[in-house]
């Protein structure tokens, strides 16, 4: 197969593309990114030199830049990452979650429309939408989320992202479109960007900065750590029925305090410095802004039709993490400083997007 991914350079696709491109040499895997701020071509350095692998700086904002890739490489399946993602920029500034997450969205589902257009031709075609919970918006104490559950953002970036999926449903039922969509949990694990919970989390501890949670951090969210959820969407492209919709849940809630303070108490144990030392750094701050209370996904769809099921605790890819970012405090620095993107402009910075 050849296979675009876009967003490959970020962090669900940078894992995606590391652990499937060597898995599968007889596909080719194509990885479409324009390199925001938050996407890292160093993430893919054990890869980049695979004859199955290749690099397109391209901003799926662009219909043109769209469709003349769809035309060169034919691809037989699409795995879609590409979005802004942080809910917090998404309140500072919607506008770009608008034009990446649906426009986007829109335009490689017009682009695989007309090249796809042939029935035969479809019929060995793919376009994978990775969605998120949070389209579904917030659950109370208990209770659950599936696949048929009412559309209900409360912010910016997952109303851009409930839109995407409403797209991604309707060319599959107007026309005919060979689809499949996954909502998962919220993911951690290597290669994330610092801005997020637990990464924020694991750098500040080590340099002794403030730990800050939204109010007094009762907010529950699920949580899967990122290789289980690009097995599961593996396992959705290989064996998922057309036109469906799996959620892909890690059946791992937990309070947002207790996530700091269960990072802290590991960071502890493996660099051998005092709870307290940690825990001290704590900090409450206001709430944000239509702060969801709770997220949790009923998997048992994906769990018992296609077979999958999440390989690590919450505890077990917690550890893991935290010892990638121990072990890998060069590319911790380089996002730090900033220096990842002199980089990308050295490379790729005289590239059309």
């Amino acid at each position: 197969m050849i296979i675009l991914v876009t967003g490959g350079a970020g962090f669900i696709g940078s894992n995606f593309l590391s652990i499937f491109v060597p898995k599968n040499p007889e596909h080719l895997f194509i990885n479409i990114d324009k390199l925001t701020y938050a996407a890292n071509p160093l993430n893919l350095e054990k890869i980049e030199g695979l004859a199955n692998y290749r690099f397109e700086k391209v901003s799926i904002t662009n219909f043109e830049v769209v469709d003349r890739l769809l035309n060169k490489y034919n691809p037989d399946l699409i795995v879609h990452f590409a979005a802004e993602s942080h809910v917090d920029r998404s309140i500072i500034g919607p506008s770009d979650f608008i034009q990446t997450n649906i426009i986007g969205t829109f335009h490689l589902l017009e682009a695989c429309r007309k090249h796809w257009k042939e029935a035969e031709n479809k019929k060995n075609k793919l376009f994978h939408h990775v969605s998120t919970d949070e389209v579904y918006g917030s659950l109370g104490l208990t209770g659950y989320f599936t696949e048929d559950s009412k559309y209900a953002p409360n912010s910016p970036y997952s109303a851009s992202k409930a839109a995407s999926d409403h797209l991604v449903r309707a060319y599959n039922q107007t026309y005919n479109l060979p689809v499949k969509i996954t909502n998962s949990s919220n993911n951690y694990g290597p290669y994330q960007f610092p801005e997020k919970l637990i990464p924020l989390m694991i750098i500040n501890c080590l340099e002794g900065k403030k730990l800050p949670v939204y109010g007094e951090g009762l907010n529950v969210r699920d949580w899967i750590y990122v290789e289980d959820h690009i097995r599961a969407i593996w396992t959705v492209i290989e064996k998922g029925r057309i036109g469906e919709t799996y959620n892909i849940g890690g059946n791992n809630e937990w309070k947002n305090i207790d996530v700091v303070k269960k990072v802290c108490e590991l960071m502890a144990e493996e660099t051998g410095c005092d709870y307290s030392e940690y825990e001290r750094l704590i900090f409450h701050g206001e709430d944000r802004p239509g702060h969801d209370f709770r997220y949790a996904l009923d998997s048992s769809k994906i769990r018992q039709e296609l077979g999958w099921k999440p390989r690590e605790t919450f505890l077990s890819g917690l550890r893991k993490t935290i010892r990638w970012y121990l072990s890998n405090r060069d590319w911790v620095n380089s996002v730090k400083t900033g220096t990842y993107r002199k980089w990308i402009e050295q490379m790729y910075g005289n590239v059309k997007p």
